[in-house]
């Protein structure tokens, strides 16, 4: 990869794993680190989490994996943009119409805090397509109080979401209230016209409730979209089981930010990738992005706790999300202005 496609990962290349004393090291910006057995699961967990995606892809029966730990858990993607959620946005969400910025703003923001399908379904179902123009909250809310009280649930397991205090009782109430509130004082307006990725994140990051995480994953869902046209490789940010993953990796990041050590990780991916037992085939030559390198830590992270349970550090020693194969062919669909040959305008069914 040419620095220039880099951009923020190529400051902090590695050189090199290698075994003195025992030890397993690696340099990272500039030190010479220990790295644990995870570091190691890691690459591993990347490398078969896509061999299994493309066995999906191609119409192989389950299991698509001999490892255990992947066969019996549910993990994302090696890409974030393969999960069936990010699929569903970019073909259902986002692609399936043309629309202006306003639109796509609020339509991404509305899905994604819920981050549930069955709820987006529902609400165009009853409520219509959202608009920028017309958007009721009200009619919304009610709606999903009918769904809440017939025992549903609102919102994914995915992502913890704080509750906005715009005074009403029910969350989800505070979270559209938010979003009107937020059409109303312009800030859509205002995310429209950010010039980069981190300003993008930076404005999401000023609306009430959203957070570091919450706002860098709907920068990125945003990005997505025909409006924004931003490299994925100029920023990223930590989230707090990546944080856990980068502890469960390195013995010591001599005082690195998380973020330079998830840099670090995707400049140095492809070699990392080809020492591995299962070759790593990419995303139709599209290689790991930042934003897939910091999922990667959250996801051995997970991976660590059944694998390596020596290194929980105190936190969880176990898996919640059980695997279940889901047979159905895929149906699959990319940004197009990525240039993939599954293009979200278009989606293909495969397998």
């Amino acid at each position: 990869m040419s620095d220039a496609t880099l951009g923020m990962a190529s400051e902090y290349s590695n050189s090199g794993l290698c075994r003195d004393r025992g030890t397993w090291r690696l340099s990272l910006g500039g030190h010479r680190v220990v790295v644990t057995e995870v570091f190691q699961s890691y690459w591993f967990l990347a490398a078969e989490r896509q061999t299994m995606f493309f066995r999906r892809v191609l119409g192989e029966p389950a299991p698509w994996t001999d490892d255990p730990v992947l066969a019996r858990h549910r993990f994302t993607n090696a890409y974030r943009a393969s999960d069936r959620v990010s699929q569903y946005l970019l073909q259902h969400v986002i692609y399936d119409s043309d629309r202006d910025i306003h639109d796509t703003v609020l339509r991404v923001l509305l899905f994604k805090i819920f981050n549930r399908i069955d709820t987006w379904e529902h609400l165009v179902a009853r409520v219509g397509e959202p608009e920028a123009s017309c958007f009721d909250h009200e009619a919304c809310a009610i709606v999903l109080d009918e769904r809440l009280e017939a025992g549903d649930r609102l919102y994914s397991a995915a992502y913890i979401m704080p509750n906005p205090n715009f005074g009403f009782p029910r969350k989800h109430h505070n979270h559209l209230a938010l979003l009107k509130d937020l059409l109303k004082e312009g800030i859509i307006l205002q995310l429209s016209r950010a010039a980069s990725l981190q300003e993008l994140y930076l404005a999401l990051l000023a609306v009430p409730s959203f957070g570091r995480f919450l706002a860098f994953q709907y920068a990125i869902d945003l990005n997505y979209s025909p409006h924004f046209n931003f490299n994925e490789m100029e920023f990223v940010v930590a989230g707090p089981s990546a944080i856990q993953g980068i502890a469960k990796c390195f013995q010591d990041t001599w005082g690195l930010k998380p973020e330079q050590v998830i840099a670090s990780m995707t400049a140095d991916a492809a070699a990392h990738l080809g020492e591995q037992p299962t070759a790593f085939k990419d995303l139709d030559g599209r290689p790991l992005h930042l934003v897939d390198c910091q999922n990667l830590f959250c996801e051995v992270d997970k991976y660590a706790r059944i694998r390596h349970p020596e290194r929980s550090n105190g936190g969880p020693t176990h898996i919640k999300q059980r695997y279940s194969p889901d047979n159905r062919p895929l149906c699959l669909g990319y940004p197009p202005k990525w240039g993939l040959c599954w293009s979200a305008d278009s989606p293909l069914i495969v397998g």
